[in-house]
């Protein structure tokens, strides 16, 4: 036991080096990989009206832990995805498979559905299928964090059919003065990742490597709240105008997401970590840094 608890555990970091003026850049389709404000109660009402074929609607269970409760996921290509205990899985009666992170015996399982499939229009097969298992025997009820852009009818007449609250992403900003930095150009992609999330000493041990300088002024930044891909794509915009040496801009996904990469399971035995980290300099030029914990699968 002792030697398990020394044990570091393993974790995946994909590091990438480009421009924003090469055609070929991934920023726009990795910033869509990483997916998860308003507040409804049945998850069943998803399927009494036509949201999903109009995108850019993002939904989060709230307040339930991935390795412990039912989880649901709505993202914005229409797909539904729950990670169920046993118990509701049966209950559901929806075709499913066993989770990837099962420990010895299948006590979880995932559910996922394309909410735009034809079968899934009201009346259809699927549709019937899957509503009397939300409806009459699982019953399943929770919070959700629904996050999409101003103006979508659909979502209007939903939300108008129950009690819900906006909530506006929390921000929080701070000026940093007398910082240490490493030198960008010749600092390895490991430490520069370290450092680059270390802005105040007294919360790690780590120290800026070698060659490095020290920064009279910066400004430190926090935006928390479900937000769409697309607001993430806006914001690197607004950097890049005013940038005038470097920015480094994390977003991280939410530990309990039934997914973490695109449409992937999210890994439930570990620390449940999924984030990448943008690293913009003047020159257009860029380094991005995907990282999730050792079980999930490897980000594209």
């Amino acid at each position: 036991m002792t030697a398990d608890l020394g044990r570091t555990p393993r974790s995946v970091l994909v590091h990438e080096r480009s421009s924003f003026l090469d055609e070929r850049n991934r920023v726009s389709s990795q910033v869509e990989q990483l997916r998860f404000n308003y507040k409804v109660p049945p998850l069943a009402c998803y399927l009494s009206q036509p949201v999903c074929p109009s995108g850019g609607v993002c939904g989060l269970s709230h307040g339930t832990r991935i390795d412990e409760d039912n989880c649901v996921a709505l993202m914005p290509n229409g797909r539904l995805s729950l990670s169920l205990d046993k118990d509701s899985f049966e209950m559901l009666g929806v075709e499913g498979k066993p989770s990837r992170f099962n420990h010895r015996t299948n006590c979880r399982f995932v559910v996922s559905i394309d909410l735009t499939d034809s079968s899934m229009a009201p009346g259809g097969r699927g549709y019937q299928r899957l509503h009397t298992g939300l409806r009459s025997r699982l019953q399943l009820k929770t919070d959700f964090l629904l996050s999409h852009h101003p103006g979508d009818a659909s979502l209007q007449a939903l939300l108008s059919r129950y009690d819900w609250s906006e909530r506006r992403p929390e921000i929080s900003s701070r000026t940093l003065t007398d910082l240490s930095c490493p030198d960008l150009q010749s600092c390895d992609s490991h430490s520069l990742l370290d450092t680059s999330h270390v802005v105040t000493s007294f919360l790690s041990t780590l120290v800026c490597p070698e060659r490095k300088k020290t920064v009279s002024r910066a400004l430190s930044v926090s935006v928390r709240g479900l937000l769409l891909p697309q607001d993430i794509h806006r914001l690197i915009q607004e950097i890049r105008l005013q940038l005038e040496s470097w920015a480094s801009l994390t977003v991280h996904g939410f530990v309990d997401s039934p997914v973490s990469w695109g449409d992937n399971e999210h890994g439930v035995m570990r620390g449940g970590e999924n984030f990448y980290s943008l690293l913009m300099f003047h020159d257009h030029t860029y380094q991005l840094y995907l990282a999730t914990g050792a079980q999930d699968s490897c980000p594209p």
